[in-house]
């Protein structure tokens, strides 16, 4: 929910438009009054409205707002786009607003802050911008180039004030809402130029949510812009004797070149010269890359929506744009070469692009629809030529239902009865698209379900938790079930686990292996805490290995006999076992705690503080996928290798007390 930063008294608002004809008089009457008291954006609504059936109107009343906060069921904005005649009304509606702010921008309407709009035609306007935000209407971006400045930009130079916060922030929730490429890039403008202090901030915190939505309406998310990028992905300026270049591959970066002979960083003639430009590149690298994590969160998103393009789109608007193509060359991609029949190819590997028929399907290959010896030979090719996926899909995480989920038939307790540290678990919700109240020692902050949608909305998962106590300045939480339910006639009904698809609930039980895996207390290499929690921490931070920890050991099956330490270092059973010149010693592959031989003596090694293990960049070892576990699990097998060596006296002091 985004706040509005006007906390002005409101007026009442009128009657919803279907209401405003109910009451006495003849309907032209009432048109007038309506009006004369709301505006005229208001009262088309309510003329159109009164021009249709009773049951179109029946369902349009579905979307009435009594508010600007309050929210209808994404169906009922769906439905209602389906109406022409409403569908018509808000281009108009949004095209009048955008003429409104001209004439106050031009000066032929008065400016008066916050007042472009009343609260009722800003209610209505977000109706008409959702509607048509469902639609994707084509119009749109023009009315954007026009609309937001209009309305965060005051006609008199060095205002800080605005025509219609309140219009602003409407236009932000419809975003958050129903997203667009376009909408998210035209906020980010208004978000560079609006002057009022407080409402960057605002739209930053926006901004994110943002991103996480659109990067689940998969069916948008994937048009990406140019912006001057060439075909390999680099865009030059030039600034006096010097010229930038923002190259896309991983990321986008800046740097700077003068006579093509590269610098180390930003020249301070560039500095004091040429501010603008260089403000400008800055805001390209960041538009570019929050585009490319939201590309890479839809690609993520579509696998459970089974989403196939057609091959000419695919060729053209991500293989070879100059923002996609290092990614999604390295993504494992399948392509019907004839109906029912999918071939796997990996661009990265083969040089050029496959040329199937032109009206071939394409779509991203996941490890639940090919065999396990498929699997392993892309898990090898990766690993032997040092490809990095842009996220996990050959070494991903697979999860199907076990025998006491089929007898627990509508709920799974796989992940039940773990003890986390609370506020990284919900960060873990918000980062991954789940939605969660916040949990706390207040009224109704005992327990809640984290919710997300899959399959295009089609399915969604709960995963209940609840808030445990404080440890410290920390605060844990208990996790429990997970359920799914199906969308069915507009409302959510709960589903046998049996009727899940395989990719939703595969994809829904590695998001909470993620945030129990990551956030569990086991995984606290320093836990001093006594009681229950202890107990906990002991069972757990040496017990079997989820789905991702079994993934880690695979993954190091292919690591370890490359490392310069392979003939200290075998796998056995949940464990990494070096041996080291004092003692042998036992990492976990879940946790990364450390048991050391013979009498399975505990030994705490704490990471420094915000220290990131090496993740195979520079002369680390290759890692296949980004790890944080994996990359402290190799951490500790090279410190422990060479135990003989190691100088921190608080890791000798426990090596040697057993010697």
């Amino acid at each position: 929910m985004v706040n509005d930063e006007d906390s002005r008294p409101r007026c009442t608002p009128a009657l919803p438009a279907t209401a405003a004809l109910t009451g006495d008089g003849p309907p032209d009457a009432a048109l007038a009054r309506s009006a004369h008291e709301v505006g005229p954006i208001v009262a088309d609504e309510t003329a159109t409205i009164a021009a249709l059936p009773p049951h179109e109107q029946a369902q349009l009343a579905s979307i009435d707002r009594q508010d600007r906060f309050s929210a209808p069921q994404a169906d009922a904005w769906r439905r209602s786009a389906e109406n022409p005649a409403y569908a018509a009304f808000a281009r108009r509606a949004l095209e009048a607003a955008a003429d409104r702010t001209d004439a106050i921008q031009t000066g032929r309407i008065p400016y008066h802050p916050d007042k472009a709009f009343t609260d009722r035609e800003v209610i209505t306007l977000g109706k008409a911008l959702r509607v048509a935000l469902i639609r994707d209407e084509p119009w749109l971006p023009t009315l954007f180039d026009r609309l937001l400045p209009g309305v965060s930009l005051a006609p008199t130079p060095k205002a800080r004030t605005l025509p219609s916060q309140a219009l602003l922030y409407e236009v932000v929730r419809a975003a958050q809402d129903f997203p667009t490429p376009e909408l998210a890039t035209a906020l980010r403008t208004a978000r560079r130029t609006v002057r009022h202090a407080g409402v960057p901030r605002q739209l930053d915190k926006s901004l994110k949510k943002i991103d996480a939505a659109l990067a689940e309406r998969t069916e948008v998310a994937l048009r990406l812009p140019r912006l001057d990028f060439d075909d390999e992905g680099v865009l030059r300026r030039t600034a006096g004797d010097y010229e930038a270049v923002v190259r896309v591959t991983d990321t986008a970066t800046l740097t700077w070149e003068k006579a093509g002979r590269p610098l180390s960083g930003t020249p301070a003639p560039v500095r004091r010269d040429h501010p603008t430009l260089l403000k400008e590149l800055r805001e390209v690298v960041k538009r570019v890359n929050a585009q490319l994590a939201t590309l890479l969160r839809a690609l993520e998103g579509g696998f459970t929506t089974d989403a196939a393009h057609p091959y000419t789109w695919w060729h053209t608007e991500l293989a070879s744009h100059p923002l996609a193509r290092t990614l999604i060359r390295r993504l494992i991609w399948e392509v019907e070469t004839t109906p029912g029949k999918w071939h796997a190819t990996l661009p990265e590997t083969e040089g050029t692009l496959p040329s199937p028929p032109s009206d071939a399907s394409v779509r991203l290959w996941h490890p639940l629809r090919s065999t396990p010896q498929e699997v392993r030979g892309w898990r090898n090719l990766l690993t032997e030529q040092h490809i990095r996926q842009p996220f996990k899909q050959a070494f991903r995480e697979i999860y199907v239902l076990t025998p006491a989920e089929e007898q627990t038939a509508v709920y799974s307790h796989r992940f039940a009865a773990h003890l986390v540290h609370y506020r990284r678990m919900f960060a873990l919700f918000r980062a991954r698209g789940w939605r969660s109240s916040l949990l706390g020692p207040w009224d109704c902050g005992d327990g809640d379900e984290a919710v997300r949608t899959f399959a295009a909305g089609q399915w969604r998962a709960r995963f209940f938790h609840t808030w445990a106590d404080w440890s410290g300045d920390d605060e844990l939480a208990s996790t429990d079930h997970v359920r799914f339910d199906r969308r069915h006639a507009g409302t959510w009904q709960e589903a046998p686990l049996r009727d899940v698809p395989e990719l939703v609930f595969s994809e829904a039980m590695r998001d909470v292996d993620l945030f129990v895996g990551v956030t569990s207390i086991a995984a606290d290499p320093d836990w001093t805490d006594a009681g229950p929690e202890r107990t906990y921490w002991e069972r757990t931070g040496f017990a079997d290995l989820t789905a991702s920890a079994e993934i880690r050991r695979e993954a190091l099956s292919r690591i370890i006999p490359r490392l310069k330490i392979a003939n200290r270092c075998r796998l056995e059973d949940r464990f990494l076992l070096v041996q080291g010149d004092l003692r042998t010693y036992r990492i976990h592959l879940g946790s990364a705690n450390i048991l050391m031989t013979p009498n399975d003596d505990y030994l705490c090694i704490v990471p420094a503080r915000n220290q990131k293990p090496p993740t195979g960049g520079g002369t680390g070892p290759f890692l296949p996928f980004e790890d944080d576990r994996l990359s402290l699990i190799l951490s500790k097998a090279f410190l422990l290798a060479a135990d003989t060596k190691i100088t921190d006296e608080s890791i000798l002091r426990q090596i040697k007390r057993g010697i």
